[in-house]
């Protein structure tokens, strides 16, 4: 595999190159995406940022205009033959990736487990790491860049969310990210970005969530048939999983003729990637990390709610049983 100079230098024999995030980008898809494109432009490569879906969260439109991250969608291009394309915070075959078709792939940089390996020259995906935005500081840590005020903000912001500020999903590298940013950003914008996550409109749906929560042991489930967003509704996952009584979190809804999910974890026993991909197979696409994942349920006419609660609730048991048996001593039942 190339490293990062590789990627630059093959970045610079085409005449366009989009920086891509998933659809319905957060806030480290695009201060990823926004790094890289920092980087790339100190090399005289110049690039632009794409995505699919929408933009729905105040929160990251004010990021967007604050920090001046010119970022479109996908719909706009049409002519993408001979361009190039690096994508960032997701990879080639996962349903939230929009492909452009015509285009050449020539870079993956993500942090979600993925069963879709890339062959192709640089493809730098990092399983361990809380944030994308962390490995797009690694290149500038690598290749002596200076990083500008603007992007180790954005990439500050991009880490402290996708984080949990450092308390979900964490390596060494996330930590040196951290301090590294913190003395060059615009702090009081971080802080602002990461406090004020959540709007008054949102309050009807933390309504319905509250009032259709069901909670089986140490797990929650709840179907919001009015359906959400995306990043809401990892919003709303992380506020349940702050019960003292829940380490499991699954949160779904409709939205646009599918099922979107969304899984938080704290408990060792209960991997949330492995359990959206099992509860989707075939009829879907999941993906994450142990402690976070997420997931589209393709047909909403599919979905039935007390069914979908039922094999998530075998799963939780089946992985329990499993650790059980596990930590029993050799030779002995886990009974």
């Amino acid at each position: 595999m190339d490293d990062i100079s590789g990627l630059i230098k093959r970045a610079a024999e085409y005449k366009n190159v989009f920086v891509q995030t998933h659809n319905f980008p957060d806030h480290d898809a695009l201060a990823a995406a926004y790094g890289l494109q920092s980087l790339l432009e100190n090399y005289g490569v110049k690039s632009r940022i794409i995505y699919g879906g929408d933009i729905t969260r105040a929160s990251i439109t004010n990021m967007i205009e604050a920090l001046g991250i010119n970022a479109e969608s996908v719909c706009g291009i049409k002519d993408t033959a001979g361009d190039a394309v690096i994508m960032v915070d997701g990879c080639r075959g996962n349903n939230n990736m929009k492909e452009l078709k015509n285009a050449s792939l020539i870079g993956v940089i993500d942090h979600h487990d993925t069963s879709h390996a890339e062959e192709i020259a640089f493809c730098d995906i990092r399983p361990r790491y809380g944030s994308c935005s962390t490995i797009i500081f690694t290149y500038f840590e690598r290749l002596g860049v200076k990083i500008t005020r603007e992007t180790a903000t954005a990439l500050l912001i991009g880490l402290c969310v996708d984080t949990a500020i450092l308390m979900r999903n964490i390596v060494e590298d996330d930590v040196r990210a951290y301090f590294h940013l913190f003395s060059l950003a615009d702090n009081s914008f971080v802080q602002s970005m990461v406090r004020n996550y959540i709007e008054t409109r949102d309050l009807a749906y933390y309504k319905q969530a509250i009032e259709n929560i069901k909670i089986e042991g140490d797990t929650a489930f709840c179907y919001l048939k009015e359906g959400c967003s995306q990043n809401l509704l990892g919003i709303m996952a992380d506020f349940f999983l702050a019960l003292e009584e829940v380490t499991f979190v699954m949160l779904c809804a409709k939205n646009d003729g599918k099922i979107i999910f969304s899984l938080r974890s704290e408990n060792e026993k209960y991997n949330a990637a492995d359990m959206i991909q099992a509860l989707l197979k075939g009829r879907g696409f999941g993906g994450g990390h142990h402690n976070m994942a997420g997931g589209i349920m393709n047909e909403a006419g599919e979905f039935d709610e007390n069914l979908m609660f039922g094999e998530l609730k075998d799963l939780i048991k089946a992985a329990s049983e499993l650790a059980c048996s596990r930590k029993s001593p050799s030779g002995l039942s886990a009974f």
